[in-house]
């Protein structure tokens, strides 16, 4: 009889800024600011005086990250997703935040973690692959909770260390990874 499976870690990857953080305001300063779009502002406006996001502003959310989750995002209930977002919104449960949201039908972690980038009052950063390959992740692995955390800490040093804001620093690891990063 076989002994208790034993489920292998998967090593998390060496997360390190390919560009010293000196060079982050000028990074982000390449970035072209497209950002106008007024109901993203009107839900990040509703979600940090509200407290949780309504179906249309989490819509408006996913669809500035992905446009293909409209159809998923379209099968919460409203009441499924207020809940949800005030909890994530609320909670001091770091796991708790990220989780909650990637519960609604058509939230990833990506979605999940612009949600928290934009509503949350703490800094998270972006999950992206450009931003990923501007601190040494050629290839995102299976996002799980351990990758998320060890990301958000190594942006949340990033940025103070630069002595900027975690959209100033999303904006420069796109930007960097944009002009940089080798096409296949």
């Amino acid at each position: 009889m076989p002994g208790p499976l034993i489920r292998r870690a998967t090593a998390l990857p060496r997360f390190r800024l390919r560009f010293p953080a000196a060079r982050i305001p000028y990074w982000a300063s390449r970035f072209a600011d497209a950002e106008d779009d007024a109901a993203i502002r009107r839900a990040v406006a509703h979600a940090r005086r509200a407290g949780y996001l309504r179906k249309a502003d989490l819509a408006a959310l996913a669809r500035w990250k992905t446009p293909r989750s409209a159809r998923r995002i379209a099968r919460n209930a409203e009441a499924s997703v207020r809940k949800a977002t005030r909890t994530a919104l609320s909670t001091r449960d770091e796991r708790a935040r990220i989780e909650i949201l990637t519960s609604l039908s058509g939230v990833g972690w990506p979605t999940a973690s612009v949600i928290l980038h934009f509503c949350h009052r703490d800094p998270y950063p972006i999950l992206d692959y450009r931003a990923l390959w501007s601190v040494g992740v050629a290839q995102a692995p299976s996002y799980r909770f351990e990758f998320w955390q060890q990301y958000t800490q190594v942006c949340r040093r990033a940025a103070a260390k630069a002595g900027c804001s975690m959209r100033a620093l999303d904006r420069a690891l796109w930007q960097y990874s944009r002009e940089r990063q080798p096409t296949d």
